[in-house]
């Protein structure tokens, strides 16, 4: 079945380019087969962006069937533009336009049409940008629009990371950030109500609270190792005795696991103000929740278990939660925070999840042992331990990092780098 992509409505801009039906010239330089590409929709996992910048004809990108759409490429540098061909399927775009961007949020066009043909189209264009988009807005067929290839040609960008001598061979990189401060507060479950929650604590942002929005936290201080990751964390505070205890460090890790390793290499990047809950508030019991875990430092015989354990003298209490990592490729959040993303299934995103990011795992370590009687989180038991995520990483450092570290699968530590 024919399926058509569509793209995001572009503004009516002037016309800069001409189409011709011929190969892009000699002298250009495909700068887009094997980067990071990304979408507003799949039809299914069957379909995603990475099909189209991935050099082969026999597979392909395919939309939601609606309008309107965008597929974009990461060139992963800034690059100068000559020509783009866009291979399409039967069902194609009648209106698109090509933008470029250096940093994936302000955009300059640099094509439009309103009478696009389908076949194989070579646009010669003249541009800038790291990132390459194509936004449609009035498909020709029925379907979703389709492209078997989405080819950019032109000089600079980056280049596909080649493996160093040494490095070890594990899809991550990583975000070592402090406790921050407390408030009863929730941006995503309760924005705009301050003490409608729960004690929380927070890491990362240093000013997050009930009214943050991404471009908020972009713009203000993190304490984050790296200090680049303006993203806010937060989890129910721990009481022991009834008097807070927060963790002595905060660990994010970023990891490409849980899904095959081709699926790994589609990897995309968390989308900029996604905001990702895990785990369960309002579990009455331990089998309510089988997501968070908790155990011992150094005293691995003490077990794992989804409620609070005894930990000796001289260990601390850990808290470990995996976030889901397989995104609906529209949403940045949902109705109940949780639909637009879901967990993986025999190592596959399912097909109404289609979009494979980096697994976030969260992890906590406490300066508490002993009793677990006398332990409680401001939720409730140990068994209603959850995590709240508000992505507020600059784009093209989470782009970097999951082109380096999570889709070769790479080490990599605070840095990005192995």
């Amino acid at each position: 079945m024919r399926r058509l992509f569509a793209l995001v409505a572009a503004a009516a801009l002037t016309t800069y380019l001409l189409v011709s039906t011929s190969s892009a010239s000699a002298a250009d330089t495909l700068l887009s087969q094997g980067k990071t590409a990304t979408a507003s929709s799949t039809e299914s996992a069957a379909f995603p962006a990475s099909n189209a910048v991935d050099g082969n004809g026999g597979t392909r990108w395919s939309s939601a069937f609606s309008d309107p759409q965008w597929l974009q490429v990461d060139l992963g540098a800034s690059a100068t533009i000559t020509s783009v061909v866009l291979d399409w399927e039967s069902a194609y775009a009648r209106g698109f336009a090509l933008k470029t961007s250096s940093n994936a949020q302000s955009w300059t066009t640099i094509y439009s049409t309103a009478a696009g043909t389908g076949g194989r189209q070579t646009v010669n264009v003249t541009g800038t940008g790291r990132y390459v988009r194509l936004e449609t807005t009035v498909r020709a067929t029925q379907w979703g629009v389709s492209l078997t290839e989405f080819q950019v040609f032109g000089s600079g960008g980056g280049t596909t990371p080649t493996i160093p001598p040494g490095a070890v061979r594990v899809a991550e990189f990583l975000a070592d950030c402090p406790f921050s401060h407390r408030l009863p507060d929730d941006p995503i479950i309760f924005p705009n109500l301050p003490g409608a929650s729960h004690m929380h604590s927070f890491f990362g942002s240093t000013v997050t609270n009930a009214f943050s929005t991404a471009d908020q936290l972009l713009n203000a201080n993190s304490n984050c190792n790296p200090s680049i990751d303006k993203s806010s964390y937060w989890i129910p505070t721990l009481y022991q005795d009834n008097a807070p205890v927060e963790p002595v460090t905060g660990i994010f890790y970023y990891l490409g696991e849980g899904v095959r390793d081709d699926l790994i290499a589609q990897t995309q990047p968390l989308p900029f103000g996604l905001r990702i809950v895990a785990g369960n508030a309002k579990a009455t019991g331990p089998a309510d929740n089988t997501i968070s875990r908790w155990s011992c430092l150094h005293a691995g015989d003490a077990g794992s278990s989804p409620d609070f354990v005894t930990c000796p003298a001289g260990t601390m209490l850990e808290s470990y939660l995996d976030f889901p990592h397989c995104w609906d490729g529209r949403n940045l959040d949902s109705t109940d925070h949780k639909s637009h993303m879901a967990y993986p299934v025999n190592n596959a995103c399912p097909a109404t999840h289609p979009v494979v990011v980096p697994k976030m795992r969260q992890v906590m370590r406490y300066p508490v042992s002993g009793d677990p009687a006398r332990l409680r989180l401001a939720s409730g038991g140990g068994y209603t331990m959850h995590g709240d995520f508000f992505n507020a990483w600059p784009v093209e450092e989470m782009a970097r990092r999951v082109n380096d570290c999570i889709r070769p699968i790479i080490k990599c530590g605070a840095d990005g780098r192995p």
